[in-house]
């Protein structure tokens, strides 16, 4: 009997060791031979913009709407995963992606007190269990998460695993991945933690919805509590640092990801949908200091206008901020209106150009004198912005100044066509009208043309293309950028960048230090102010995105001081300005040779040298209106022409008639004998002609 008995106990171990001796040959027979596990889970991660040193600048949710940052396991604080080994799996570093004795463990506490004391799953079986998406708890489940993490620790390290780990990790609503929980609930990369922030890290994927602290933060930080007591009975902490930690209390509000460059990001990704990571060469510091000026700033001059603000390196073509609205979330202001990429009138910011042309067609020089007076081309007068005259000034000082009058005669002789082909030489594709009112801002241009122009005075005559991608892991080193053109001479950008350097600075602004030139659009739409020291350019423009106008919007009282604040945030101390090339005539008036003393004097004579003199009827203006007034005894009363230039005596005729005589006066008196459109001509004694059409009534 008894040899029976022992027979059969015999008989059971045997076939009890058979039996686990299948499982695990059939355990690891299917681990060896199962197809590899899908890893599609990491590649559905937010997209994340970075600024140059690799800051956050902007993250997008995923397409299901999670926040999933990637992050790397060299990015995250030692202390946090020192904290999760010691409280998830103390043996993970020696086992094979399943922990016998942690498993040995959870089943007897299942024996002893009739439910579930700790999972016995392994950071691997976690790991798992996060790549399929599946969370049953079922004997099969379990079984076949120990296949897979067998087979997930053949193919990739410790340290691999523990990446995917913090990257797929559930926080709390759609918040996944250590790096979008430390932005969301303490505003800070996984970088550096402290002890309380690293305990609730650990705690929150134990039970990501009960336990999540913007919701339930009583049972949040009873979880971080009691890793933290853990972290004291195993020595992971001091007991001086799990005391401190536990008086602090956890976030109860989830924090917004960050949102800086919003509009140049959104360019970018659209461009290309499909890239994860997209490095900028923005400097976070520089964006986020500009983008809080810019929006405390626009507060100041009014409602519903926005503002827009480049800055780059003009030797190497970064750009370093990009500023496309006074606020991308302020409805109220169009924020979510990319007015860096806007077409708009430039105002007077194109007058330099013209001078630099001038200044390389050898007609004139900074200290060479013209004449301010009125002028007329054809049916086109221009007028000065404050609609007064100045008489005889130097080049330097007109452009100071910003007259219109000299800039169209400059034009006028240059000829619109030449400075039209200078700016599709430096990139700007699109048609641009060949007429004189390109020079007081009759074409569209955008804030980043602009800036570009305008980086050719400080690069001697050769703009450059800027670039806002990364691309070079040197970042101090300036990238060559071959896309450049000469558009200027070295001589004619430098005496431009000296000329715009004694630009009178705002008010409140130390002058002298930076060059830099205004522009204001027609009808107070537009304000613009465009600087440049040794290293940088800036380009700001200020107004309302719907084109409306706004009284008293001015380049030099609304857009400057914004200009001359963003370089105080870039440098304290602006970077000399290149010296003079070898080629520059650095002297006085009487030092010129003749030719270059006085631009009007030099063409006196010629068709277009004779705006000096050039006969003009001053009123009627052309293509206006005018009322045909009496007088108390009803009688109609005359109507006076006026006249500017020319040589006297003056004949008038109305529609080819003669009125009078000539006269040796420059004004006349006309009665209209019908109503209708008129053509009223003046002829000079040199027979030098002007006319207009006007409407009586």
């Amino acid at each position: 009997m008894r040899k029976n008995i022992k027979k059969l106990s015999y008989a059971r171990v045997i076939i009890s060791f058979t039996v686990m001796t299948g499982i695990i040959v059939g355990t690891l027979f299917l681990a060896y031979t199962l197809e590899p596990l899908s890893l599609k889970a990491l590649e559905n991660v937010s997209v994340v913009v970075t600024d140059r040193k690799g800051r956050l600048l902007r993250a997008y949710a995923t397409k299901n709407g999670i926040w999933r940052l990637p992050v790397k396991l060299e990015d995250i604080d030692p202390q946090l995963i020192k904290v999760l080994l010691a409280y998830e799996d103390k043996r993970y570093h020696s086992h094979f992606g399943v922990d016998p004795l942690a498993l040995v463990r959870a089943t007897w506490q299942v024996l002893k007190y009739r439910r579930v004391v700790s999972g016995g799953s392994t950071i691997t079986m976690q790991v798992v269990r996060l790549l399929e998406g599946r969370h049953e708890r079922t004997l099969m489940r379990k079984l076949i998460q120990i296949i897979r993490a067998i087979q997930l620790e053949r193919q990739f390290s410790k340290d691999q695993i523990l990446q995917m780990y913090f990257t797929l990790a559930p926080y709390g609503g759609n918040i996944e991945g250590v790096r979008a929980a430390t932005l969301a609930y303490y505003n800070k990369e996984p970088k550096r933690l402290s002890p309380h922030e690293a305990a609730l890290l650990v705690a929150l994927p134990q039970a990501p919805t009960a336990r999540r602290p913007d919701r339930h933060p009583k049972q949040a930080k009873h979880g971080r509590n009691r890793v933290l007591k853990r972290m004291r009975r195993f020595k992971v902490l001091s007991s001086s640092d799990v005391k401190h930690a536990m008086r602090r209390e956890v976030p109860n509000e989830r924090l917004p990801f960050p949102l800086y460059a919003a509009h140049l990001s959104d360019a970018v990704i659209a461009q290309a949908p499909h890239k994860k990571h997209h490095q900028f060469t923005i400097d976070r510091n520089l964006q986020t200091s500009l983008e809080t000026l810019s929006a405390n700033y626009v507060k100041t001059l009014g409602p519903k206008l926005s503002t827009a603000l480049l800055v780059a390196n003009h030797k190497s073509g970064e750009i370093l901020a990009y500023v496309g609205s006074a606020g991308y979330l302020d409805y109220q202001r169009f924020g979510a209106i990319d007015m860096v990429q806007a077409v708009r009138s430039p105002g007077s910011a194109l007058k330099p150009f013209v001078y630099g042309l001038a200044f390389d067609a050898g007609i004139a020089h900074p200290e060479t004198l013209i004449e301010d007076a009125p002028v007329r081309f054809d049916d086109y007068a221009p007028e000065n912005f404050d609609k007064m005259y100045y008489g005889t000034l130097s080049m330097r000082q007109a452009l100071q100044t910003s007259l219109n009058i000299p800039v169209v005669k400059l034009l006028a002789e240059i000829g619109p066509a030449r400075l039209v082909a200078r700016f599709k030489l430096a990139g700007l594709k699109r048609d641009i009208p060949t007429n004189l009112s390109i020079a007081l801002g009759g074409i569209g241009i955008k804030l980043k043309e602009l800036a570009q122009l305008y980086s050719a005075f400080p690069r001697g005559g050769e703009p450059i293309q800027f670039r806002y991608l990364q691309r070079s892991k040197t970042l101090d080193r300036p990238v060559k950028n071959k896309q450049t053109v000469q558009i200027l001479s070295k001589k004619a950008a430098w005496y431009v960048a000296d000329i715009l350097k004694g630009v009178r600075a705002p008010k409140n602004a130390k002058g002298g230090t930076i060059a830099f030139k205004t522009g204001t659009s027609y009808g107070y739409r537009d304000a613009w102010s465009v600087g440049f020291d040794g290293r940088h350019v800036v380009a700001v423009w200020i107004g309302r995105p719907d084109n409306s106008s706004t009284p008293g919007l001015l380049g030099l009282s609304s857009a400057a001081p914004l200009l001359f604040d963003t370089f105080k945030r870039i440098s304290p101390n602006p970077t000399p300005l290149p010296n003079p090339p070898a080629s520059a005539l650095q002297v006085g008036i009487t030092q010129l040779p003749a030719p270059l003393q006085n631009f009007d004097l030099r063409y006196k004579g010629t068709q277009k040298g004779s705006i000096r003199n050039q006969l003009r009827i001053a009123f009627p203006p052309n293509k206006s209106e005018l009322e045909i007034l009496t007088n108390r005894e009803g009688k109609d009363l005359p109507i006076a022409l006026k006249a500017h230039g020319g040589t006297l005596p003056l004949t008038w005729l109305v529609d080819g008639k003669p009125i009078g005589r000539p006269s040796q006066k420059r004004q006349t008196f006309w009665h209209p004998n019908h109503n209708g459109f008129i053509r009223l001509t003046v002829i000079d004694a040199e027979g030098r002609v002007d006319r207009v059409y006007v409407r009586v009534y």
